[in-house]
């Protein structure tokens, strides 16, 4: 119900220019309830309620139409609902960000403005600003962001944040960077939604100085290279899509400033609209990378899609590069790939192309050379290229009459020069379509069937042929539609003639002549029948006259061949076809009856062809302009839009004279053969198989010609389905035709003698299969066919789509599609209205057709069962509430009690409810009598001996149906209430004319009804809870069948009504079953149960200011303050009394009065008005079951046994739905079921196996979590006897079990007081480095108390300061595993020390203060070059030096580091910097054989920081840091400091770029260390210039260039001796730098390089290693340049390509 009325809403509000504010306004809060309700529902995860998987899909499409009609205050309502739960470390953020960017309404009028986003959106910003490391929710903030920025395009100052964005962006989009390997981050995968990104991108452009153009021009630049089809890997998909959508983002946004009608929504203000030249920058900024990836190996689908936008917006700078490009792809012949690429975008360039207008009008004079040169492409040896060039003729063509105009130029003064020169090209048309169709011949010649198969193969069409037979009909159909009519006259002589001087093949090269001549025929029907109609028949009456070939098998090949020719001619206007009514009928009856199985197949074919022209109504012609083309300027239409107001559509509608001829035909070719069919039936006349067969296809093809004309099946309708107040008939559509009652109606007589017919043939011959296909195919009909076939539709409505994509034009909108494709839309949408029978009426005859359909889908032979099946579900979708009638007959047949059936009948029953193919699985339906037929009779047909006959196969189909219940099932309702106010408004909408209003009486009887049906829905629910019991009890059933009734019990849990106690009874019984899958799903359904059970507790409000004593401020402060200072944890304020317990107020969710504080606090009432435990005397009757049993040592022992096994070795892990079955029973039920359990509890703890410790972890979470609201005495005893308990487990803790501890300790504390836990976490402080022993245990118990202190954030910040005090000492430890699991735990205890906005500094630890006493305890390494590990993993005595200690303490620091790297929410910059030196002297260059894990984590730690985020106030003190690093004595250190500097300067592109003094430091440095006396510090320095030149980091300028060339030409000594070395390092760096240069534009050619490779050239002879560099550089320059050399070759003089030639295939490029 909810579902379709939102469907609805959504369908009411999709237009939403055409409802203002004014008109409507919608209440926020429903809304949100229901989302709340649904979407984080809390009883789904119980099994409770069912809801179906479309419905978030659905209810978030609801909300986002509704947004723009929230009123004007529910902003402010919505953020004092949701900043509360705004706390950044809990995972209830997630939620928060995700509802504020689905409800915040964004479109609103200016004046609007500060009571909607101004509200929130500098918090939101900062919010955004501050945080590093992507967490989750950051996706949901940028959506919302981008949204606001689209809608309020001039309104929101964005130019601050424009660097960041784009950092952000580029950081996003994860490309890989530098030399070396880059370590990935696990937290960088959550990337944005690109939809989102493109929105906001396009949001950004425009405004005085548009700099937003600039930096995304950069970002272009810096990841064009990425475009390369070399290059590729995970980030190429995001990469495309940014391509491929932010042109037609641009495009909308230019449609909505300069086209679209304005509406209530505010307009963009002129001074923020893209002016043209923003569009030709824009434009400028993505052509190259598109030109890459046009020939990506993805396809280049992506790239013509960005560049058909870009040709709209400015196609003067678009379609000359695309243009050049197809040219020279038509003239290669060796790379076919890049010509099907070219074509495929210049396809979608069409219209702008040709289109008449100021911008480009020199791109129409390359339509006729594109025309000519795309002519070679149709060949038959390449099926690809011949398909995309059947496309390309096509697209052109149809844009552009083909007529002749060269005289118009003689005859008018009034031609602009374009115009003359396309009048005197034009004459060229006819030459084009000449040599078109000789081309079309050469393929079809070639795809004969002599030609392409040996006589042994079948000669059915291949999959491509038939591909190919539909390109070129629909091309010749193109071509021959837009011809003038003295070339279309040249052209159809010419098929004609083709077509009857050779006689084909009617198999492959037969049917391609066919429908050319079929769509020759097509354009001027009158001409063509004139020519082919005569010929035919003659041929025809020539062949079957003179011989007698009624009773033979293979006939003759031009009969076959000229039958197959007719009937594709035929296909044409019917009004045009009347006149050769009299030989066609002579055709028929002389053709129908022949024997040959493919004659009369092709003469039935041409009945139906020649009925189907007559009696359908459709358009005759499809020119680009209304009207043909005898006006004078043809010219002036290319590319003209079609008019939807005046198409100046001509229709075929059936005359009365059509009418007749077609029920003439029907009488004298259908009559006969129902008449022989009766008589095979009665038995006065047998026909053979045979005989039969011809039979029922000439039957068939009759429906399927004159279908339209034929009345639907019609009768009384079935009585009694449902009962209802309403009339439940169905609506007629009209669909343009008239039936005419006088005539005989064959649809019925059809019908009643296929039945006879059927159940003849059931009878006696079961096995002739062929005949019940077709009798199966016209059940089908009968019920279905008006005219179309619904699959026929569907993939003309798909290829319509994907041709309307690649034609419109966006930017102008309203419908400004070419004629031909809006005449295609009108006829799909008659066929739509034609096709339209869903809610029709269940009839008898329906009924009964349908019951022969349910014998056919259970018969003997599987083929025809599962046709019969297809028919079956289609119809069963069709006719109202028909399942209701059905389904009692099928589940029948399943019954055990049928001794008759066969097990094909019982398979086939099966299969009828899996309903495989449709959406609706009839054992899912939501209706109580049929799933209360259905579920009991799948379990019970367990016991019919079919079943058992194949258990393999039957037990295959019951998975597949109770797996699809198990996805489709939906909790069924069983309450109905129509509330009074809701009866109110359907009274004021109800319209007086259509509907009347219901009286008082009858309203009154309807909720009457309404409540007797509610009563009687609740007792249908127990029933089907009791008859599924009673299966369980029949102690015969199988077992699969036992555990498929269980399956199906467990669905039935509801939280509206509680299950029978019967029901309760099982499952608690079955909690000790023998087998594990029942156990299973009896531990999940308790856990419900108990739910279902569970008391409502008493809350109290409270106001948070009165018991803090601080008022609460005025804006936003989170964050550790006075007024939470309450909620912290404190060692000495703990409740260890009874009046301390009950006097303390307990807030158990984490994140409450972090951020700010909800407007009503509910809290749990204290304890001792609650009442404790509950008496057995108030128990309901369920409760008492589970309490007996819980009560029964045996039962509890043989659970706990069961509990305690081991399921998958290795595989297991903690469980949480026993957690929530045990949290349950200590909820439900207080501590009475201790006793009984502890012994057990203290038995499994002592036993180390991995399955007794993981029952205990089990049991101990819940029963923690469902002490929460005990007494004090109670809580005190628990924790006496637990904490001893987990001591000792805790104790014996294995590698298997201590993630289960954590898991334990981590689901005990989530959600919790911290202190109302307090001797939990006490118990876990107390000694977490035991140091004796294993180390194992050491690092088990720090995880365990990790798992216990992140769930409680900011509430434990003396814990924190405890746990940092005592390990501190201990950072030095030995062992690896301790001190990578420190290293974490430091991670959490600095959590909460993030730089967030409007946030107290918190009063948990603080890295600032640990660092210094860290860096104080390295000092001993400061001053060493570099660092080598010397220290080995064994008990060295601890007594050791300092400088051993140092190295120890900087082992764990860089696992904090680690550790650290993701999962803070801010970095801190300043501290990373000051260890940074230490970092760089560990980390080697190469890998060596000294390569330790020390080593390696310095590396990875330098890769992690080398990538973080970085604000403008911490870029100085980054590059000082690495300019004093720059100056070190280690060249490693040295090396190092560029490879960090690489992936800095990438990570930060936009920021850095935004400081000008910072990117000449970057600069300087780069100069000073390309001068480094190390030869590979030197290389590297060349790699990171050449990477800093590509992302246009820094202009190569001529300074730059002028540094470079006197470098390089420093002199060398003629001594070979050591004062050679600083002038060769001088020459060396200007060498390096020149080849940088030239590797920073990898795939073109700058204005600059030619005299640059020509520099280089001079040093080929050069000292190494300054040889070496060259050569690579030219090599590397080959490489890059070589696949578009011809397009590189121009940039060249004459003397430097002679250099060039010679330096790159000279002896010594081999050498």
């Amino acid at each position: 119900m909810m579902q379709n009325y939102a469907r609805l809403l959504i369908q009411l509000l999709k237009k939403k220019e055409l409802l203002s504010r004014e008109d409507l306004q919608l209440p926020w809060r429903p809304l949100h309830r229901l989302y709340e309700k649904v979407v984080h529902s809390k009883t789904e995860h119980l099994g409770l309620i069912w809801f179906p998987n479309s419905v978030d899909h659905i209810l978030k499409a609801l909300v986002k139409s509704c947004r723009p009609y929230f009123p004007a205050s529910s902003t402010k309502e919505m953020l004092d609902e949701w900043r509360p739960l705004l706390c950044v470390f809990d995972a209830v953020m997630q939620k928060a960000i995700g509802t504020m960017e689905l409800f915040l309404p964004t479109i609103m009028p200016p004046d609007e403005h500060r009571q909607g986003f101004r509200l929130w959106f500098d918090e939101l910003m900062d919010l955004w600003l501050s945080v590093q490391n992507q967490p989750s929710w950051e996706g949901h903030l940028v959506n919302l962001f981008a949204r606001l920025a689209n809608d309020n395009i001039g309104y929101v100052d964005w130019t601050p944040y424009i660097p960041t964005i784009f950092t952000r962006i580029l950081r996003s989009l994860n490309l890989p960077v530098g030399v070396g390997h880059m370590v990935a981050l696990r937290y960088l995968t959550n990337s944005y939604d690109i939809g989102h990104l493109v929105l906001w991108i396009t949001a950004l452009l425009g405004g005085p100085g548009n700099p937003a153009q600039k930096e995304l021009s950069r970002l272009f630049d810096s990841i064009a290279s990425f475009y390369h089809p070399s290059n590729h890997g995970r980030w190429q998909s995001r990469l495309m899509r940014l391509l491929q959508r932010l042109p037609a983002s641009v495009v909308r946004r230019a449609h909505r400033e300069r086209h679209a009608v304005p509406g209530w929504i505010t307009p963009v203000p002129e001074s923020q609209r893209l002016t043209d030249e923003d569009l030709r920058e824009f434009t400028g900024s993505l052509t190259g990378a598109a030109l890459l990836a046009m020939f990506s190996k993805n396809g280049s689908t992506d790239a013509a899609f960005a560049l058909q936008n870009l040709a709209l917006l400015t196609p003067q700078l678009a379609i000359p590069p695309v243009l050049e490009k197809t040219y020279a792809a038509m003239e290669t012949l060796t790379e076919p790939h890049t010509l099907t690429a070219t074509l495929s975008c210049m396809i979608g360039m069409a219209r702008s192309l040709v289109a008449p207008g100021e911008r480009y009008p020199e791109g129409r004079a390359h339509v006729l050379p594109l025309l000519m040169g795309s002519l070679p492409g149709v060949d038959p040896n390449d099926f690809s290229k011949c398909m995309i060039t059947f496309q390309f003729i096509t697209t052109f063509t149809t844009l552009v009459p083909l007529v002749d105009c060269s005289s118009a130029p003689s005859r008018r003064g009034d031609l602009s020069e374009m115009e003359r020169d396309l009048c005197f090209a034009s004459a060229e048309f006819e030459d084009f379509v000449l040599q078109f169709l000789d081309r079309c011949f050469a393929v079809i010649e070639s795809s004969s069937l002599e030609q392409t198969r040996d006589d042994t193969e079948t000669d059915t069409q291949t999959q491509l042929e038939s591909l190919a037979e539909l390109g070129l009909a629909s091309t010749v159909s193109a071509v021959l539609t837009q011809c003038s009519a003295h070339i279309y006259m040249v052209a159809l002589q010419k098929v004609y003639n083709f077509a009857t001087s050779n006689i084909f093949e009617t198999c492959v090269s037969g049917r391609m002549v066919a429908d050319v001549c079929r769509a020759a025929a097509k354009c001027h029907p009158a001409e063509s029948l004139r020519l082919f109609v005569p010929h035919c028949c003659g041929l025809i009456f020539q062949i079957t006259e003179n011989e007698d070939l009624e009773s033979e098998e293979e006939l003759d090949k031009e009969l076959l061949w000229n039958l197959q020719l007719l009937s594709e001619v035929t296909r044409v206007d019917g009004e045009q076809l009347l006149r050769y009514g009299g030989e066609l009928e002579r055709v028929l009856s002389a053709c129908m009856r022949l024997r040959c199985k493919r004659a009369y197949a092709l003469a039935a074919g041409l009945l139906e062809h020649t009925l189907r022209s007559l009696s359908l109504i459709y358009p005759t012609e499809y020119r680009s302009t209304a009207g043909g083309f005898c006006q004078d300027l043809p010219v002036r239409d290319w590319g003209r839009p079609g008019d939807v107001g005046a198409l100046g559509l001509c229709w075929h509608v059936p005359s009365p004279e059509e009418e007749n001829f077609v029920f003439q035909l029907l009488s004298g070719l259908l009559k006969p053969e129902l008449d022989r069919i009766r008589g095979h039936v009665s038995g006065d006349r047998r026909m053979s198989r045979e005989e039969l067969l011809q039979s029922l296809a000439i039957v068939h093809h009759c429906l399927l010609g004159a279908g339209s004309l034929l009345p639907p099946l019609d009768g009384p309708h079935v009585p009694d389905l449902v009962p209802s107040m309403v009339n439940l008939g169905e609506f007629k559509l009209y669909i343009g035709v008239e039936y005419d009652n006088s005539r005989e109606n064959y649809r019925e007589s059809v019908c009643r003698a296929v039945r006879l017919l059927l159940h003849h043939v059931l009878e006696h011959t079961e096995d002739d299969t062929k005949s019940l296909f077709v009798i199966i195919k016209i059940i089908a009909d009968l019920l279905f066919f008006r005219g179309t076939h619904k699959k026929e539709f569907d993939s003309r409505w798909k290829s319509f789509t994907l041709v309307k994509k690649s034609m419109e034009n966006r930017l102008y909108g309203k419908k400004q599609h070419i004629r031909a494709l809006l005449i295609d839309r009108v006829l799909l949408q008659h066929e739509m209205r034609k096709l339209v029978v869903e809610g029709s009426e269940y009839k008898e005859v329906h009924q009964e057709l349908l019951c022969d359909l349910l014998l056919l889908s259970t018969s003997a032979y599987s083929q025809v069962r599962s046709r019969a099946q297809n028919v079956l579900t289609a119809a069963l979708a069709t006719f109202s509430f028909s399942y209701r009638d059905l389904i009692p007959r099928i589940v029948q047949l399943l019954s055990p009690q049928r001794a008759a059936g066969t097990q094909q009948q019982f398979k086939g029953a099966l299969y009828c409810l899996q309903a495989a193919h449709s959406g609706v699985c009839l054992a899912s339906l939501r209706d109580w009598d049929c799933v209360g037929a259905v579920w009991p009779a799948l379990v019970r047909c367990g016991l019919s001996p079919a079943a058992a006959l194949d258990e393999h196969s039957v037990g295959h189909l019951l998975d597949d149906i109770v797996d699809r219940i198990h996805r489709q099932h939906d909790t069924v309702g069983i309450f109905f209430t129509v509330s009074e106010s809701c009866a109110e408004i359907a009274e004021q909408m109800a319209p007086s004319q259509t509907l009347r209003t219901p009286s008082v009486e009858e309203l009154k009887e309807g909720l009457q009804r309404q409540r007797i049906r509610n009563v009687v829905n609740a007792r249908k629910y127990e029933k089907l809870v009791n008859d599924l019991l009673d299966c369980l009890e029949n102690r015969e059933l199988p077992w699969k069948f036992e555990h498929t009734a269980a399956d199906l019990l467990s669905l039935l849990l509801r939280d509206d009504h509680p299950l029978p106690p019967d029901a309760v009874l099982y499952f608690t019984q079955s909690l000790v079953h023998d087998s594990i899958s029942i156990r299973k799903v009896a531990i999940s359904a308790m856990a419900g149960i108990l739910k279902q059970l569970k008391r409502p507790r008493k809350k109290i409000a409270v106001k948070p200011s009165d018991v803090s004593g601080a008022p609460d401020p005025e804006d936003v402060w989170a964050g550790d303050r006075q007024a939470n200072r309450w909620l912290q944890y404190r060692g000495a304020e703990l409740p260890l009394s009874e009046e301390a317990w009950d006097s303390q107020l307990h807030v158990e969710k984490t994140h409450v009065g972090y951020y700010s504080w909800p407007r009503e606090m509910m809290i749990y009432a204290p304890s001792q008005k609650q009442k404790d435990d509950l008496p057995y005397e108030d128990m309901g009757e369920a409760e008492k079951i589970i309490f007996e049993y819980f009560s029964d040592p045996e039962f509890i022992e043989h659970l706990v046994e069961f509990l305690s096994l081991e399921e998958r070795k290795g595989k297991d892990s903690f469980n949480p739905r026993r957690f929530c079955l045990f949290k349950g029973l200590f909820r439900n039920y207080g501590d009475v079921f201790l006793p009984l359990l502890w012994p057990h509890l203290e038995r499994l703890a002592a036993d180390p196996h991995e399955s007794s410790q993981r029952c205990v972890c089990e049991i101990a979470a819940g029963l923690i979590r469902g002490s929460k609201l005990w007494s004090f005495s109670k809580v005190d005893k628990l924790w006496r006897v637990l904490c001893p308990l987990i001591k000792t487990a805790l104790s014996i803790v294995t590698v298997e079990t201590y993630t289960d501890w954590g898991t334990c300790v981590a689901t005990a504390c989530e959600g919790r007081d911290p202190r109302k836990l307090h001797w939990l976490l006490e118990l876990l402080m107390e000694t977490p480095l035991v140091g004796e022993g294993s180390s194992f245990r050491d690092a088990s118990l720090l995880y365990v108390l990790q798992g216990g202190l992140v769930q409680q954030q900011w509430r434990v910040a003396e814990l924190l300061h405890r746990l940092l005090a005592y390990l501190e000492p201990k950072l030095t430890h030995v062992y690896k595993n301790v001190r990578e699991r420190i290293g974490s735990v430091l991670t959490y205890i600095f959590m909460m020390d993030a730089a967030l906005p409007h946030t107290q500094s918190t009063s948990s630890p603080r890295v600032a203060d640990f660092v210094a006493r860290v860096l104080e305890r390295l000092k001993p390494l400061t001053s060493e070059a570099e660092i080598h590990n010397h220290v080995r993993e064994d008990d060295a005595p601890e007594t050791a030096d300092e400088r051993t200690q140092a190295v120890k303490l900087l082992k764990t620091v860089l696992k904090w580091l680690l550790a650290s790297a993701g999962r803070t929410f801010t970095t801190p910059v300043c501290q990373q910097l000051q260890l940074l030196p230490l970092l760089f002297k560990i980390a080697p260059v190469e890998i060596d054989e000294s390569y330790d894990e020390m080593k390696q984590d310095a590396r990875t730690c330098l890769s992690l920081m080398s990538q973080g985020l970085l604000y403008p106030r911490h870029v100085p003190l980054v590059l000082a840091a690495l300019e004093e690093m720059a100056g070190s004595k280690s060249w490693h250190a040295r090396y190092s400091v560029l490879t960090y500097l690489q992936i800095t300067v990438f990570s930060n592109l936009f920021t850095l770029v935004s400081v000008a003094a910072e990117v000449q430091r970057v600069r300087k440095m780069v100069m000073r260390l390309l001068l480094d006396e190390q030869l590979e510090v030197r290389d590297m320095a060349g790699t990171t210039l050449s990477g800093l030149l590509q992302c246009r980091f820094f202009p190569l300028d001529r300074s730059l260039q002028t540094q470079l060339q006197t470098l390089s030409h420093t002199g060398l000594p003629k001594a070979r001796g050591e004062l050679a070395s600083a002038g060769l390092v001088r020459r060396h760096a200007g060498v390096l730098g020149l080849s940088a240069c030239i590797l920073s534009s990898p795939y073109d050619v700058p204005a600059w390089m030619p005299q640059i490779l020509m520099d280089l050239s001079d040093h080929l002879n050069d000292p190494q290693p300054i040889e070496m560099t060259v050569k690579k550089t030219l090599s590397e320059f080959r490489r890059t340049h070589h696949d578009n050399w011809q397009e590189h070759r121009q940039r060249f003089t004459d003397d430097q390509l002679l250099v060039l030639t010679d330096l790159l295939v000279s002896p010594c490029y081999y050498a």
